[in-house]
């Protein structure tokens, strides 16, 4: 029998609960979404999550979606799944835990006395640690962004490699390699030995179905490549960026973009234009370096010193 919150599941079962993680304002009890995929034969554990950031909903979508393909008498181990973790910010759809002012991916690995963020982090690494593997499924917020798997615990950390490995088998073509901000779970997750990746399954408003199909196929391939169900994976190469230049605006006005998401930029090409309401050009901003167009804002009005792009840079394929 494994058990997750109110979910319980002998093997060949599947299960749905709740996770206990706090009191709400009323004193009544906070519990996310749960699921236990509890495979009739033995072998690892998968954990995967979605929403930690309130407003990335491709996530949701994929869980949505994924659950109802899995038949646990197919499934070699366990699948344990967290559907909406930053409860508070998905409840009113916005980025960061309301009762905290938290960005919920910098709480980890949690404190069961902390403030909200912290303890929830903390009752959801607690299920975490006890995974083999560990999906932590995002999307670049409400901006465009190229769907995108993030390596996050650095290139000279023990769990570089496999980490490495679970992104490639993920599979959507394009990874950051880079080590991230104290606090993300794809930090702590090797720091606890267990290789961890960060799928940022595009950007939108709501979600995106394109999106969410890559995320549903990223997460059968990591199915299939370790064992939980039958069928061998394709592992094709990954264009692999390990930083990122980001631009602002130079002037205010409104944003006309010269490359598209994907398109591959050399040093000195035009990113995009900035124009005054009539149209008339105010400035034009160049790439420093060459890389990908991996990351725009999404609405046209800037004002001067405003983020509006970022190119993945030192690019190779692995």
């Amino acid at each position: 029998m494994i058990t997750v919150g109110t979910a319980s599941a002998a093997p060949g079962e599947m299960a749905v609960g709740r996770l206990e993680v706090g009191e709400s304002r009323d004193g009544g009890t906070v519990g996310l979404p749960v699921a236990v995929i509890n495979g009739a034969k033995s072998g690892k554990t998968l954990y995967i999550q979605a929403a930690s950031d309130g407003d990335e909903l491709n996530g949701v979508g994929v869980v949505q979606r994924l659950v109802p393909q899995l038949d646990p008498a197919e499934i070699s181990g366990a699948i344990l799944i967290v559907g909406i973790v930053n409860y508070h910010a998905f409840q009113v759809a916005q980025h960061r835990n309301p009762i905290d002012d938290r960005k919920m991916n910098r709480a980890y690995p949690g404190d069961e006395r902390g403030t909200s963020s912290e303890r929830i982090a903390d009752a959801t690494f607690k299920v975490a640690r006890g995974a083999d593997l560990i999906l932590d499924l995002h999307q670049g917020s409400t901006s465009q962004m190229i769907n995108e798997v993030r390596v996050r615990c650095g290139r000279h950390h023990r769990m570089h490699a496999e980490c490495l490995r679970l992104a490639k088998t993920f599979g959507c073509g394009y990874v950051l390699d880079q080590k991230g901000p104290d606090g993300q779970l794809a930090r702590a997750g090797p720091d606890a030995s267990i290789p961890t990746i960060d799928p940022e399954l595009g950007g939108c408003v709501g979600w995106d179905e394109e999106s969410i199909r890559l995320g549903v196929r990223g997460v059968h391939n990591v199915l299939r490549g370790y064992g939980f169900l039958d069928g061998d994976v394709d592992l094709e190469p990954q264009t692999r960026a390990r930083g990122f230049d980001q631009y602002g605006s130079p002037a205010g006005g409104l944003v006309r973009f010269k490359r598209a998401l994907g398109d591959e930029v050399s040093a000195g090409d035009v990113l995009f234009e900035i124009t005054d309401v009539f149209g008339q050009l105010k400035s034009r901003v160049t790439a420093d370096h060459s890389g990908i167009f991996w990351r725009a804002r999404r609405l046209p009005q800037v004002a001067s010193g405003e983020y509006v792009c970022s190119v993945g840079i030192d690019i190779d394929s692995y």
